[in-house]
């Protein structure tokens, strides 16, 4: 589009994505706490594939190149991230580590592909790093270092399959989404049964507010949220897009300490600002950065 400025359509699309995005992330923390991990993560997917499997068909062009983008973005991205949430004393550390894939995505297209990194990219990239170190080094936050190192994996095997994405040919959206979602579902659900205890118990003791947890995670944040977000990129540049989008983590960051009992210590808080503003100098830097939907 020509005129810059953001429709009235477009920007309640934003809205409506930061607010499902972070309010889902407190939903992964919650159902964790009464579920095991994976098996969280099998019925979000499953919710997701009942939707997303019709937009599943062929052609499937790379189909190697998709079988990657598949495993790695479904089980092995979201298998760290809901490990990650399993373990966390509180949201707030662990939803900002997750952001950390937009710095890693212009470290590994600089490392993988050669692209060249612009000077405020590589500014940004330091002070995002820069940012998480200071924010687990809180004695607060300290416990809660295993969630932030397997949270920033997480982040980083999505820039992984961000990077993977841009060699790969074009995909349309939703089926992508599903191919993720038909992944997903039956590693996890595999994984569950042969890893993970106490399935049984932690569903028959989880109250309804966890239950629409998975609900939300499986089709406001896989589906919905999603549909508008490539709705978006459609009609914007990916960078034009991206920052308004951080604030999600605000929305998470405030869900943990309004309603979960989350500390926030001024270190915690300093960490996390100069972590998004990190993120952001990035963002805005690379604009040919391709979004993905890690949500």
């Amino acid at each position: 589009m020509l005129d810059q400025k953001l429709t009235p359509l477009e920007i309640g699309a934003i809205v409506a994505i930061v607010i499902i995005w972070g309010v889902n992330n407190a939903a992964a923390k919650l159902a964790t706490e009464y579920m095991p991990p994976m098996m969280v993560a099998a019925l979000r997917f499953g919710l997701a594939a009942l939707c997303l499997a019709p937009f599943v068909r062929p052609p499937f062009p790379n189909w190697k190149a998709m079988l990657l983008i598949a495993v790695l973005g479904g089980p092995v991205h979201y298998g760290l991230i809901y490990y990650a949430f399993s373990l966390a004393h509180d949201v707030s550390p662990v939803s900002v580590a997750t952001q950390m894939w937009i710095p890693f995505t212009t470290l590994f297209a600089f490392l993988l592909l050669g692209e060249r990194v612009k000077w405020p990219g590589i500014v940004g990239l330091l002070i995002a790093f820069v940012g998480v170190a200071w924010m687990t080094a809180d004695p607060h936050a300290l416990r809660d270092w295993e969630a932030i190192v397997f949270g920033t994996l997480g982040a980083a095997v999505w820039a992984l399959v961000t990077v993977i994405a841009r060699r790969t040919a074009a995909v349309p959206p939703l089926k992508m989404q599903g191919i993720l979602a038909l992944t997903a579902f039956p590693t996890m659900a595999f994984g569950s049964f042969m890893f993970e205890k106490g399935q049984l118990e932690g569903a028959m003791a989880a109250p309804p507010l966890v239950w629409a947890s998975v609900v939300w995670a499986g089709l406001l944040s896989s589906v919905l949220a999603t549909s508008m977000l490539f709705w978006l990129v459609q009609r914007r540049e990916a960078g034009r897009v991206t920052p308004y989008l951080l604030g999600s983590t605000v929305v998470s960051v405030l869900m943990g300490w309004l309603f979960m009992n989350d500390m926030l210590t001024p270190q915690i808080i300093t960490g996390a600002v100069l972590t998004l503003t990190g993120v952001v100098v990035v963002s805005l830097a690379e604009r040919g950065l391709r979004y993905g939907a890690a949500r």
